[in-house]
């Protein structure tokens, strides 16, 4: 299963900017949790020749943020990102309805996500089944169809003949999904060091990363992995 899943990601990877000149977009599609607005409690010391700059250790904590954040496989941009308090399910759906809404005339879309529990809910299968032209009957969660089990949402939201597919990572490895490489960026270039006086800075800060990174930084990863290893 680890192998199929991941050959399957990595032909969507190869693919995308072939896939998105024909009307298909991929995304990678991941939260960000526990984000800590962090206000250190002197200013920092800034570099001069022979010593690099000195950040204080001890800070207040002004409380945690969440972001959800949509990477456009083709494009290396983020389309999509949502900072709040929670990630809940309905956190995702609202994140990943506006995301659509930037693309009403997508032929198909693919996102690659992990396989935690909002990612398989009822209101991923129900968003998947509303692009659907036709109407699909899905049960009752818990007790019937095809909302009856996480298993039973899992297959239908893979299915590959659905205008919305998505594709999931194996368990322990959501290093295969490109949105970690943009968490990364953004952890060394904006929140290792940067100081939040409040959460709304924090989100602040953390949105208008988004718009500078889309501006000045973003390009499709060069995706080398390819289920063998390096």
């Amino acid at each position: 299963a680890f192998k199929a899943k991941v050959a399957d990601i990595c032909e969507v990877y190869e693919h995308a900017i072939e896939r998105a000149s024909h009307g298909e977009l991929t995304f990678s599609v991941d939260e960000m949790t526990g984000i800590q607005a962090l206000e250190r409690t002197m200013p920092d010391i800034p570099m001069k020749p022979g010593r690099c700059m000195r950040v204080e250790f001890e800070y207040s904590r002004h409380g945690t943020q969440a972001l959800i954040a949509s990477f456009n496989v083709a494009t290396g941009r983020i389309d999509q990102a949502n900072v709040g308090d929670t990630r809940t399910e309905k956190d995702l759906d609202t994140h990943l309805r506006a995301l659509l809404t930037h693309y009403p005339d997508a032929l198909k879309v693919h996102l690659v996500m992990d396989c935690l529990n909002t990612h398989q809910s009822e209101a991923m299968v129900r968003l998947v089944a509303e692009r659907e032209p036709g109407p699909i009957e899905l049960g009752e969660k818990g007790k019937s169809g095809i909302l009856q089990s996480m298993a039973t949402r899992r297959e239908f939201l893979t299915t590959e003949s659905h205008r919305l597919v998505v594709h999931f990572t194996p368990k322990h490895c959501s290093w295969l999904n490109q949105i970690e490489i943009w968490f990364s960026i953004l952890v060394r270039k904006l929140l290792r060091r940067s100081n939040f006086t409040s959460q709304a800075d924090l989100k602040a800060k953390i949105l208008d990363f988004v718009d500078y990174f889309n501006r000045t930084m973003a390009k499709p990863f060069k995706w080398t992995y390819k289920g063998k290893p390096l």
